[in-house]
């Protein structure tokens, strides 16, 4: 558990050296643009000082936004108040969920957005993590080691209460999707991608680029950080095709279960919105039989025929979509 912590303190960590170029695609295993890994940093030292973001007079230094214990609330007007299971955890063994998820849950491209999910599906999300039926086609990724280990130390009382809150409360959008050809170079900043810088440039091939507008209000767990997705020219009406139609049995009608908006429908959860990398990420995990749980033989026939470039396309699409 302490390497477990030594490893979110380096992700954490707010200054990086940068690794040109966007992983690339490997044949042995899930495409690297999708499952970034850890990146190599040098830690930034704590002097003690304020650090503070756009739009909130909140001040927090350096070693609280790394603190695992403690879910910065730089907007605290725009949500009731957290459970301590959001805000604080419980040590030794429980993050707090507003670390990850931030402090009304819009998440981010490493792991999920979970505010307004229904409730249930939060806490059998959990379960499954717990009894080791929802794993990743990437297993080492930090995001999912801590998410099975915090899932089996966490109590029923604290899972419903994260569950409940997060339910309640309103996702807002917070990524535009671009269509193009050429996308900033990359490098991997702690299991998402940043941009190196605004004029290195690359083909995008068959990925989606997804990166914070501003990384230091993002690894500052800002609420209100926002996100460029820059997906491959053609796939948001090609997604759409495929979830309105199913293009002739190739896959499943998205709004039969996610409903006509794609915003959820009772217990099956919204994607409309949501991250396109973390949307790829669950199809291809679906696909290759690594994410289990209750719901995943409802999606064996949605996934089973699509190819990376069909995923692409059906993310690209959600996410563009208001949540």
């Amino acid at each position: 558990m302490g390497g477990l912590v030594k490893r979110f303190v380096v992700f954490f960590s707010l200054t990086a050296v940068l690794v040109l170029g966007a992983p690339a695609q490997t044949p042995e295993g899930p495409p690297a643009w999708a499952y970034p890994g850890a990146s190599e940093v040098k830690e930034q030292v704590d002097d003690g000082s304020l650090r503070h973001v756009p739009d909130s007079t909140a001040g927090f230094t350096l070693a609280q936004v790394r603190d695992l214990f403690f879910a910065p609330d730089w907007h605290p007007d725009d949500h009731p108040p957290m459970p301590e299971i959001v805000a604080r955890g419980r040590k030794p063994e429980v993050y707090a969920c507003g670390v990850c998820h931030r402090a009304d849950g819009p998440g981010g491209p490493e792991n999920s957005g979970v505010a307004g999910l229904p409730e249930a599906y939060i806490v059998q999300q959990v379960a499954d993590f717990k009894s080791g039926a929802r794993k990743s086609s990437a297993p080492e990724r930090l995001p999912v080691v801590a998410m099975t280990s915090l899932s089996k130390a966490a109590t029923e009382a604290e899972v419903a209460a994260a569950a409940a809150y997060f339910s309640r409360l309103k996702p807002r959008k917070t990524i535009t999707v671009i269509e193009t050809t050429m996308v900033p170079k990359t490098y991997v900043a702690g299991w998402f991608l940043a941009a190196v810088n605004d004029k290195d440039k690359e083909p995008i091939g068959n990925r989606i680029i997804e990166v914070p507008k501003d990384l230091q209000r993002f690894e500052s767990r800002d609420t209100h950080a926002e996100f460029v997705a820059y997906v491959p020219i053609g796939s948001v009406a090609k997604g759409e095709s495929l979830a309105a139609t199913g293009e002739g049995g190739r896959t499943i009608q998205c709004g039969i279960c996610h409903g006509p908006d794609l915003k959820g429908l009772g217990p099956i959860p919204g994607i409309a919105g949501r991250s396109p990398s973390y949307l790829f990420r669950q199809l291809y995990d679906m696909k290759h039989g690594v994410r289990g749980g209750p719901g995943s033989p409802l999606m064996a026939s949605v996934v089973a025929k699509l190819d990376q470039e069909d995923m692409i396309s059906l993310a690209a699409y959600a996410a563009s979509l208001a949540p």
